[in-house]
């Protein structure tokens, strides 16, 4: 059976959601924060110590892009991802790890070094924000010209979505200049399996989807 270890609040809400929109079967345990980190019941499940991770049969998987790979392989018989021969994969596989490989990155950057108070004109702040100008601009850009960043719906929007929304309780950050990436995610909250995966994984959260 496959177990999502779900850590309230935290990147593993991407696998709660991706089993909702394959409708695979799969188990679901909880986990709240103690009281910010990650409890010790849960840190002893992989060595890392952080969300996400499953266990599916014999196998314990962490890393948010490696477990949606490994779903979608074991589980989904390649649903939401593109294969190779797609005109859109060269997107899907950019936009999939843009989200772990820039975009979260850009977020905790500014987490970090906002939390040593840095006056508003300090040169890691202001690079840091200007970095996150542009990664939003790009977002911003391509979601002008398509309604999902690989052009259809597909994990790579599964994949950044938590960025742009529970992300935003520990850094926040205005989207108000961004109206198409506002419009993308007032189409994410309309798909039933996401409203599910959020009711399950978190209920009462703020969503910030706006």
């Amino acid at each position: 059976m496959l177990t999502v270890h779900h850590l309230g609040k935290s990147q593993s809400e991407r696998i709660v959601w991706l089993c909702e929109e394959l409708e695979i079967a799969y188990e679901l345990k909880h986990y709240a924060r103690a009281p910010v980190m990650a409890p010790e019941e849960y840190r002893a499940l992989h060595p890392i110590g952080s969300a996400p991770v499953i266990t599916d049969g014999d196998v314990t998987l962490a890393e948010s892009g490696a477990v949606v790979d490994w779903i979608i392989a074991k589980h989904g018989d390649g649903r939401l991802s593109v294969p190779k021969d797609d005109p859109a994969f060269a997107d899907y596989l950019y936009w999939f790890h843009f989200a772990n490989g820039t975009l979260q990155p850009a977020f905790m950057r500014l987490m970090v070094s906002g939390r040593f108070n840095p006056p508003e004109d300090h040169p890691a702040l202001r690079l840091g924000q200007q970095r996150m100008q542009r990664i939003l601009g790009l977002m911003e850009t391509r979601l002008s010209k398509v309604p999902y960043l690989a052009g259809e719906f597909s994990a790579a929007d599964i994949m950044t979505v938590f960025s742009l929304t529970t992300m935003r309780h520990f850094q926040p950050y205005d989207l108000s200049p961004w109206p198409c990436i506002q419009q993308y995610l007032v189409r994410i909250s309309a798909r039933p399996a996401y409203q599910r995966a959020m009711l399950k994984g978190d209920p009462g959260m703020d969503l910030l989807l706006g």
